[in-house]
């Protein structure tokens, strides 16, 4: 039985991933849409005008937090206000960047209200 296992071909490996086109993810996130596609839009001219290759933007989920408080302080419990925050996001994928093309979006000037995560994949 032990040549048997002995005889069997050994485990096949994970195969590493293929060296592929490098991506520069850049996440937007702002409570305005207005104010996030303007930012969108700087971004995605700077890009352009290094000729990088961009992707987006894509609109990705708006996060809804609702809150719910009392008006009164201590009566009146079935008197109630809600309250919601939208935060609207894009996504924009940069193919292969070049060094001018990073320096150039670290940068660039955005209005306040814009959080931005930048990742290289």
């Amino acid at each position: 039985m032990t040549a048997e296992v002995a005889a069997k071909k050994p485990r096949a490996t994970r195969a590493k991933k293929s060296e592929g086109p490098t991506r520069l993810r850049i996440r937007v996130r702002a409570y305005e849409h207005g104010v996030l596609d303007k930012s969108v839009k700087q971004i995605i001219d700077t890009a352009a005008r290094y000729s990088a290759k961009v992707i987006g933007p894509v609109p990705l989920p708006i996060d809804i937090r609702k809150y719910t408080v009392n008006r009164a302080a201590f009566i009146d419990k079935d008197s109630r206000e809600q309250f919601e925050m939208r935060i609207h996001k894009r996504m924009i994928d940069i193919l292969n960047p070049e060094p001018k093309v990073i320096e150039a979006l670290t940068n660039i000037d955005l209005p306040s209200g814009v959080s931005i995560d930048v990742k290289m994949m």
